[in-house]
């Protein structure tokens, strides 16, 4: 290690969030560790310890709003304007993906700027040229040719990245990590005054993520007599006028909330009221579940996972939750039934004690060292 810490910029483009961000924040004095925050980010970061947040601009943040301007920045592409001057002096530019726009920004800067470029990959289908647009097979392969190390999150991802043409020895598997103190404050249960069980979905209103055969399968629990279960959907999307349809259309009203995005730091109180987390992802052409935060976070809580057996689900969830069928609401709600609310309300289930070190923002950001110190030697 030099005298100075070693500067790294982290790129996430549109979407730096702290739950990503979090093994940043540990790994210590020897990083002086940035991440580029967009006019127009989706996420709140003024959270975020030990890593500076820098205002950038983009093209997206210039345009106007609303589908005009989300149309207007698809046909012109996305962009940091400015990014040049923010990442000189870097020693290392932590980007994501192979099709990103940031990503292949990076790609084309690395050269005339020395730094080197580390690649988090989530992506678990090999898309190559046949299954990408026009501009992000140019994006894979510029972004191919200068990442100097691959982190995958999962197997799965390592296995997609050596059929897009990615050697074997520029990749590690590297799962992120998530704040096991934090979510450990939800192992003592804040069971509901009413006495119900509460099970949580949490992520995207996309049909990709599965709400809509939760929901299917506690109407199923409700015609069969179970008028104990509630639930709470936790996430906003374009997809939320057609759920609240389903809950009408099923008669759930009464037992269903859809609240929308949830402050990080507010994220255990809702896991410590929970009596289990349910993701039910399905895949689509273009899209599997990757790694699953949401898992880790459960995990942390020692609250009972019941997923779809889809994507990277079985290889993140081991033996630390029940799997069901991807699309099988029938299964899903007899899973639930002989599982999870089958006890008392919040009762909880730890998980394999290595699952839930590994996947600690301490384990993660001692994996980001370990790749930093390798990339500068």
């Amino acid at each position: 290690m030099s005298d100075r810490p070693r500067r790294i910029v982290v790129l996430r483009g549109t979407a730096a969030n702290p739950w990503d961000l979090r093994p940043w924040e540990e790994l210590g004095d020897d990083y002086d560790v940035s991440v580029l925050v967009p006019d127009n980010n989706q996420y709140d970061v003024g959270a975020l310890r030990n890593v500076r947040t820098v205002r950038v601009r983009t093209v997206g943040g210039r345009l106007p709003g609303g589908p005009a301007g989300r149309f207007a920045t698809r046909a012109i592409g996305e962009r940091y304007l400015g990014v040049t001057e923010l990442l000189r002096g870097a020693d290392l530019v932590h980007a994501a993906e192979l099709g990103y726009w940031f990503s292949w920004q990076a790609a084309r800067l690395k050269a005339a700027l020395g730094f080197k470029l580390a690649l988090t990959v989530w992506e678990t289908l090999p898309f190559v040229d046949a299954y990408r647009n026009v501009r992000t097979r140019r994006y894979r392969r510029e972004v191919l040719a200068a990442t100097d190390r691959f982190l995958a999150t999962t197997e799965r991802a390592r296995d997609a990245l050596l059929l897009e043409g990615v050697p074997a020895e520029r990749i590690a598997i590297a799962p992120p990590g998530t704040d096991v103190e934090r979510f450990g404050a939800a192992r003592t249960p804040a069971p509901r005054a009413d006495g119900r069980h509460l099970v949580l979905s949490m992520g995207r209103l996309v049909w990709e993520k599965g709400h809509q055969d939760l929901l299917r399968a506690v109407a199923l629990l409700r015609a069969r007599g179970r008028d104990d279960v509630r639930v709470l959907i936790v996430g906003v999307g374009p997809e939320e006028a057609r759920l609240r349809g389903v809950v009408a259309d099923l008669a759930l009203d009464d037992v269903v909330e859809l609240r929308g995005w949830v402050p990080y730091d507010e994220l255990p109180r809702v896991y410590a009221q929970a009596s289990c987390l349910v993701l039910a992802s399905l895949a689509v052409p273009f899209w599997e579940e990757q790694f699953g935060m949401v898992l880790a976070e459960a995990m942390a809580a020692h609250v009972p996972i019941v997923a779809a057996a889809s994507g990277a689900i079985p290889e993140v969830v081991g033996g630390s939750g029940t799997l069901f069928a991807p699309g099988d609401w029938q299964g899903l709600a007899a899973t639930l039934a002989d599982g999870p609310l089958a006890g008392a309300p919040g009762a909880r289930r730890a998980p394999e004690p290595e699952r839930l070190e590994r996947f600690s923002s301490a384990a993660a950001a001692a994996r980001l060292r370990a790749a930093y110190d390798e990339l500068a030697s």
